[in-house]
């Protein structure tokens, strides 16, 4: 974000003022290494897409997880669920059927004693 508002014309000072931090701790940020989490991230990012492109964009979590350790690929169900949130992907929620028990009703259960 401070890049984005440096690259508008602001100050780096005067956006981390308004944003409350201190500049040391941009450019300390700045200047730090990617966690091995994220390169971790960046790994599995694409194997998650290639994983839900191939099932139509149909597989939730738990599938996508059990995909890629069939491919050899070590990875935790939270971590896919973590990754999917931030790449936006979605699995395909099944509509639940619903059942009308009125009389009459299509699929209702026939009238008999004690049923109106």
């Amino acid at each position: 974000m401070i890049e984005h508002l440096r690259d508008k014309g602001l100050g780096v000072g005067f956006a981390c003022w308004v944003l409350g931090l201190s500049e040391s701790a941009y450019y300390a940020r700045k200047k730090r290494p990617e966690s091995a989490r994220r390169l971790r991230d960046e790994q599995l990012m694409p194997l998650i897409e290639q994983v839900h492109a191939e099932s139509g964009g149909t597989c939730g979590v738990r599938r996508i997880t059990r995909a890629l350790r069939r491919k050899g690929v070590d990875v935790a169900r939270c971590t896919v669920e973590r990754l999917m949130g931030e790449l936006g992907l979605e699995g395909v929620i099944r509509a639940s059927t619903s059942q009308d028990y009125r009389a009459g009703a299509v699929g209702a259960p026939p009238a008999g004693p004690g049923r109106p």
